[in-house]
């Protein structure tokens, strides 16, 4: 029997579905596989994040934390990818990291440990 944990994030995009596929694209790497016109995920990873595209169907959004290895170099992805950035890096118990808004609207962030 498998432990119960969160294995799937998804985040609202209806307003900017392709741009933020896109913007993910070019910050971090990831791809996308279609689930109809107006849903996409990026999946294979310890956690999979879907895109939802439907304004009917998306809620609130939590704060999803992407582990890096390189922060700095991060940071410069998601400015260079168009993501602004909602707190500069910044030191907490065990790490740093930084949070930016999507192009969807999403608040997330990059950490890495200290």
């Amino acid at each position: 029997m498998t432990k119960p944990h969160i294995d799937y994030v998804e985040l609202p995009s209806a307003s900017a579905h392709e741009l933020t596929r896109a913007f993910y694209g070019k910050a971090f790497g990831w791809t996308f596989a279609d689930y109809g016109p107006d849903y996409s995920a990026h999946e294979g990873e310890a956690v999979a994040v879907g895109l939802q595209g439907d304004r009917e169907e998306a809620l609130a959004a939590p704060l999803p934390v992407i582990r890096v290895d390189d922060l700095d170099a991060a940071f410069d992805a998601v400015v260079k990818a168009g993501g602004h950035i909602a707190k500069p890096i910044f030191s907490f118990p065990g790490g740093r990291r930084f949070q930016f808004i999507d192009p969807g609207g999403n608040e997330m962030a990059v950490w890495t440990l200290a």
